[in-house]
């Protein structure tokens, strides 16, 4: 059975090479709605992007795998297959028996193996350091010529004192690189590891060799200052790749572990979130974080919600409204009804789709794995052509031939071409979060840096979805409360924006009854009172084309109908994303299913030129099938169930926060909060992103196209391919970083 291993605790000091207590992985999954099972691993020993095709393969060949993703940059893997929890062990065989090791995710324990790694590298950087120092010294005394009056035995003298230094030197500054090499080979596969570990080890054999017999070809301060510098470069590396971290675990590192819980007699204990249930009362005190998604039984406060939606300024938050795990108190304590927990909450559902975001697999991805998957054999291959050219056609000793071999395995490394996308794409991601822009698609952000034109979807989207009365100080009070006694009973949105109108209302005594698409009716003192559509209540239908507002009307016998206008408002930024847009020659159009009068008025707010009235799903798909035919490349933006089907057929799309859920399914971007601003930042990202992108696969095909012809004609040493393998990694992740500094520009 594949076991993975437990994380090491905070402090721990563990060899990556050693072995750790182990768990069932099926303690560790989380079966999913679907019938499907998930499960979150990190890839201790993850180094090479080569590597990746290989874990994800043998995954995939697995009965009832739907999806094995692995994450370089964060070094994690996300499996999810058909079928229950306790089968995880099974589908892992393949990867353990590859000299993998898996441990499971946790982002409260997440950095103690990193800092237990970092240590480990820092030690052997030390040991290499110093036994290169010293060799060199002795080295300057010989190749100096500082001995040559000594004789021979002088000079062997200073060999072998240097092979008392180097050899255990490199047998422990090496262990990060054999133990990974060695797992590697036992598991039938090569990694990065096995060349770098065959150029050191074939270095120091032939200097032993060479000391033995008394020959001058001794390279044991090459052998030793080639691990320095390799050392150096994989510390660096880590060190910038723990700067680009997965905003998922970003995340998920702020939900609170333990809350408050108020038992029944009125007494308060800490327990652990995982513990409590839906409908348990918590108590969340100024300055904490909230542990669970409910509504404020008690208090009233300021919420901090930046976390999950981008916005900087407090909400105020009192008696019946939402709150969110994750949020944090500002003011005052609150008491919280639970209504979800863990896994169930909304920023573990954030974190999901983020991380499916950062791990997915978009065209660059792909491409770049798909170079990597060659690297192990093509280099191999390379170095032995190398040493046969050199040492058969070129008449070299079989010892310099050697150094040049060694120089090809060490220079020819693909880090860079498998960082060169996933450290901008997990960058981006975590910039745009910040934002309050989550993305949910893999390849989302890839799409829309290529969009040319933008359509809207009005209600909801454009607008904020939330009709008002607008004519309230025109209807008599009596008829108002009539109408609010009614609408409480329906929760379509003009009726919820009549009762909120009114204040509370007490429901109408009588049955009411709603029919579907024309509206309320009730029997009252016997009379049948009505409050709907104007069709449906018998209203004449003069003037009502001219009409811009959404409307309803009450009826009731020998009464005159009144009318009841409502307005939904644009959403603040909407004018100005627009403007936006259309100074970046991004034509908008605007698809309505609402009444042409409402949706002109709305477009000449906003300054749209092209907008559609009257828009059925099937209209809104026909549309954006016409851009796409004339040859434009549209991002789709809506919100409610008939725009599902047109987010879908979207070159790429985006919903707000307070979309449907299906509609949520389907687009590839949320934007949280209120506001469209941040949906102009996915755009600038998204092309900021594609640019960094390009520059990180020229850096890297550079690099190979330059360095590798250097080494093979015998101009690089085996140190300056160890510096230069280890800075073209650094790098390339440091230009993706440098997405965290470009300047933002003007956006809404």
């Amino acid at each position: 059975m594949a076991e993975v291993t437990s994380a090491s605790p905070p402090g721990a000091d563990t060899p990556p090479s050693s072995t750790m207590p182990t768990a069932d992985p099926g303690l560790f999954a989380r079966a999913l709605a679907d019938g499907t099972a998930e499960l979150t691993l990190v890839v201790e020993n993850l180094h090479c992007p080569s590597c990746i095709p290989r874990i994800e393969g043998a995954l995939l060949g697995r009965p009832g795998v739907v999806e094995a993703r692995v994450n370089l940059s964060t070094r994690r893997l996300r499996l999810r297959w058909r079928g229950n929890a306790d089968e995880a062990a099974a589908l892992l065989e393949p990867v353990v028996e590859q000299g993998f090791r898996l441990a499971p995710f946790d982002p409260d324990i997440e950095e103690a193996p990193h800092e237990a790694m970092r240590r480990t590298l820092l030690r052997a950087l030390a040991v290499a350091g110093f036994a290169a120092g010293n060799v060199m010294l002795l080295s300057v005394a010989v190749w100096g010529g500082l001995v040559s009056d000594m004789g021979e035995a002088t000079r062997g003298l200073l060999h072998w004192v240097s092979a008392l230094i180097a050899l255990p030197a490199v047998t422990y500054a090496g262990r990060p690189f054999f133990g990974s090499a060695i797992a590697a080979l036992r598991g039938g596969r090569l990694n990065m590891d096995v060349p770098i570990s065959l150029a050191v080890l074939l270095t120091t054999a032939m200097s032993l060799f060479e000391t033995m017999r008394g020959g001058p070809l001794v390279y044991f301060d090459a052998a030793t200052m080639l691990l320095f510098f390799l050392l150096i470069g994989r510390y660096l590396d880590m060190g910038v790749r723990g700067r680009v971290r997965s905003a998922a675990e970003n995340l998920l590192a702020l939900q609170a572990r333990t809350a408050i819980v108020i038992e029944a007699h009125g007494q308060r204990r800490a327990i652990a979130t995982a513990e409590l249930r839906i409908g348990d009362r918590v108590a969340v005190a100024a300055g904490e974080r909230v542990p669970v998604d409910g509504r404020i039984a008690a208090g009233r406060s300021e919420i901090d919600t930046s976390l999950v939606t981008g916005e900087s300024l407090p909400c105020p938050a009192g008696p019946g409204g939402e709150i969110f795990a994750g949020t944090l108190n500002l003011s005052a304590p609150l008491e919280i009804e639970v209504s979800a927990v863990g896994e169930g909450t909304l920023l573990a559902e954030i974190a999901r789709l983020m991380d499916s975001a950062e791990q997915g697999r978009a065209r660059y991805v792909r491409l770049a794995d798909w170079a990597a998957r060659i690297y192990a054999p093509t280099v191999h291959v390379l170095a032995f052509a190398t040493f046969l050219g050199w040492m058969l056609f070129a008449g070299t000793a079989w010892q310099s031939a050697l150094m040049t071999a060694v120089a090809v395995l060490i220079i020819t490394c693909p880090c860079a071409l498998g960082l060169a996308v996933p450290a901008v794409q997990v960058t981006a991601v975590a910039r745009l979060l910040r934002r309050g822009v989550l993305v949910k698609s893999a390849d989302g952000l890839e799409r829309l840096a290529h969009i040319d034109a933008v359509a809207f979807d009005k209600t909801g989207t454009l607008t904020l979805g939330r009709p008002e009365l607008v004519n309230g100080d025109k209807i008599a009070p009596a008829d108002l409360r009539l109408a609010a006694s009614l609408a409480c009973a329906s929760q379509h949105p003009l009726a919820r924006a009549v009762y909120r109108a009114a204040g509370p209302v007490p429901a109408a005594t009588g049955e009411v009854r709603e029919e579907p698409g024309m509206g309320l009716t009730a029997k009252l003192g016997g009379q049948e009172i009505r409050l709907g559509n104007r069709i449906w209540c018998g209203v004449s239908e003069a003037g009502a084309s001219r009409a811009t507002e959404m409307e309803l009307w009450l009826t009731a016998p020998n009464q005159p109908p009144v009318r009841f206008a409502f307005r939904d408002a644009p959403r603040a930024d909407a004018g100005a994303l627009n403007a936006w847009l259309r100074a970046r020659e991004l034509p908008v159009t605007l698809l309505s299913g609402d009444r042409p009068a409402a949706v002109r008025e709305l477009a000449g707010m906003l300054g749209i030129a092209d907008w559609h009235a009257d828009c059925r799903p099937a209209d809104k798909i026909a549309r954006l099938a016409e851009l796409a035919a004339a040859g434009h490349k549209v991002l789709m933006v809506g919100d409610g169930l008939n725009d599902a089907p047109a987010l879908a057929a979207a070159f790429v799309s985006a919903s707000p926060a307070e979309a449907a859920d299906i509609s949520q399914t389907a687009a590839d971007v949320i934007l949280q909060g209120d506001g469209l601003a941040p949906l102009a930042e996915a755009i600038r990202v998204a092309r900021l992103s594609r640019r960094l992108v390009l520059q990180n696969f020229s850096l890297a095909f550079g690099y190979n196209a330059i360095a590798v012809p250097l080494a093979v004609a015998g101009l690089v040493t085996p140190l300056i391919a160890a510096a230069a393998m280890s800075a073209s990694s650094i790098v390339v992740t440091l230009n993706a970083l440098r997405l965290n500094v470009l300047q933002r520009g003007r956006t809404p």
